[in-house]
């Protein structure tokens, strides 16, 4: 299955993980790392506004070089730059730290940062910081591939009135990148987030540092009152409290949460499209029921 933006978790440790070996400040900015690559308007954004998306910088997914793209070649292969390209005209959204706004842009910069920092690829980072250590064995992240690892999960577009039309290979994961390419399952994904929250990418500091919450909700929202961290949301619901990320992609919705020990988790999947409305508040109520279960409540 596609975890679309629970990847952003995913770039979120590596991003900590090379903080907490001194490679990368949590303050340093877009200016300082990416002087020649990046717009001088963005210079003066840090990783931690990229990472609790506070930057201000334009979403690329709300761009006419993104919906040109996914029209005419969908399939195609998109580089990092390119995605930058479709944005590099536009300014700040806002003043960073402002206020909050939920933008995919963050994430390809985090990892571009996090390549320069590092001097290997971001593919690379993953599978030496979070594949390797939490034992992902059947996680991957394709940039040319289209295809699944079978078996996989199906993604649809449901429309009413017309059958379900199969949406798993529309569009080429290189488009989401650092922000939504990777591929795994639901044990893997859980796997994931119970290491993350358990403190296997990085250290105590940042672990504080990770877990400083302001008002802000992952997309789409996950149960109960979200709160935004860093690469992390927190989900306060009846039950309790737990921790993780959700995302969507062309026929997938996915949710990956634990408790603040990373001991226990839960992962939910939706092979349609992100439900709106009605259907959100159902699929929320589903998850805040998940929840209750997990905690044993």
């Amino acid at each position: 299955m596609r975890i679309a933006s629970i990847a952003k978790a995913f770039s979120g440790a590596v991003a900590l993980h090379l903080v907490a070996q001194g490679r990368l400040g949590l303050d340093d900015t877009i200016g300082q790392q990416l002087p020649r690559m990046m717009p001088a308007a963005w210079s003066a954004v840090t990783v931690r506004q990229m990472l609790n998306h506070t930057s201000g910088l334009p979403d690329y997914t709300q761009s006419d070089g993104f919906r040109e793209s996914a029209t005419r070649d969908p399939r195609g292969y998109v580089s990092p730059t390119r995605i930058i390209d479709w944005v590099r005209g536009s300014g700040l959204n806002f003043t960073p730290g402002s206020r909050y706004e939920y933008s995919n842009t963050d994430n390809i910069v985090v990892g571009l940062i996090a390549q320069r920092v590092s001097g290997q690829s971001y593919g690379q980072l993953l599978s030496r910081i979070v594949f390797e250590p939490a034992r992902l064995t059947q996680t991957t992240f394709p940039t040319v591939r289209i295809s699944l690892p079978a078996p996989f999960l199906h993604g649809y577009q449901v429309e009413p009135g017309k059958p379900p039309h199969d949406v798993t290979t529309f569009l080429s994961p290189s488009g989401a990148w650092a922000s939504g390419a990777i591929v795994s399952t639901p044990a893997d994904l859980g796997a994931f987030i119970r290491a993350d929250l358990g403190g296997r990418f990085f250290g105590t500091a940042q672990r504080r540092q990770q877990m400083q919450f302001r008002r802000g909700s992952s997309s789409p929202a996950g149960p109960g009152t979200n709160s935004a961290g860093l690469a992390i949301f927190r989900y306060q619901t009846r039950c309790g409290t737990v921790y993780g990320h959700t995302g969507n992609f062309p026929g997938y919705v996915q949710w990956a949460a634990a408790t603040a020990d990373g001991r226990r988790s839960v992962t939910t999947s939706l092979n349609i499209a992100a439900p709106t409305g009605v259907l959100l508040a159902r699929l929320r109520s589903v998850q805040a029921s998940a929840v209750c279960a997990l905690l044993g409540r």
